[in-house]
């Protein structure tokens, strides 16, 4: 394995660039931190950042080509993934105030949910298969695609715990319950747009 960092250095802004943009994960990360804080919203941007990098390895050990081979089936998870985030944005947008406000009853996002929510997440896909496909390239071997997910979760890691700082940030301004209801109101037709632009962008 001979990688420079010349070839990484390109990879990292790739990287930085897919991780800070506002999608699906970055919206939950946000909205988790806004109603139960930002050490709350840490086990979701670890299993969320993993699970991104997990994918790299992954795809680049032959998901991707069978991807490539069967568009059908990425059609069908895009699909899939499609459908359960709208339903995820659904369920946020309708949560009541008396919920928001006590906090107790929100259900708390961790890693596993982190993790699995890249796996119906059409953008992490998209960037795992431009991964390999652009800076790794298909045989490159387990040792090469491990080193570039873990330079991924390097990157991604401060970039989604930037949001959940920002929905920390957020949470002293809205104080009342209607204000956090309206908040997470936002964010439920963002994430939704969010994938919907991702999916036929």
């Amino acid at each position: 394995m001979n990688v420079s960092l010349a070839q990484l250095l390109p990879f990292v802004v790739f990287a930085f660039v897919a991780s800070i943009t506002p999608g699906p994960t970055n919206l939950l990360i946000l909205g988790s931190a806004v109603s139960r804080g930002m050490l709350a919203a840490m086990p979701l941007v670890l299993g969320a950042a993993t699970g991104a990098a997990g994918l790299v390895v992954v795809v680049g050990l032959g998901l991707g080509e069978v991807f490539l081979r069967y568009p059908s089936l990425q059609q069908v998870m895009a699909w899939g993934g499609l459908a359960w985030i709208s339903w995820l944005g659904w369920q946020l947008f309708r949560a009541p105030a008396s919920v928001l406000e006590e906090g107790d009853g929100a259900r708390r996002l961790g890693v596993l949910q982190g993790a699995g929510l890249q796996l119906v997440n059409p953008k992490t896909w998209i960037m795992a298969l431009s991964v390999v496909s652009v800076f790794v390239g298909v045989g490159a071997g387990m040792a090469t695609y491990c080193l570039y997910a873990g330079v991924f979760l390097l990157v991604a890691l401060p970039c989604l715990a930037l949001w959940a700082v920002l929905g920390a940030g957020a949470a002293r301004v809205l104080r009342s319950a209607l204000a956090m209801q309206r908040f997470n109101q936002g964010m439920a037709v963002l994430l939704v747009i969010s994938v919907w632009v991702g999916m036929f962008g």
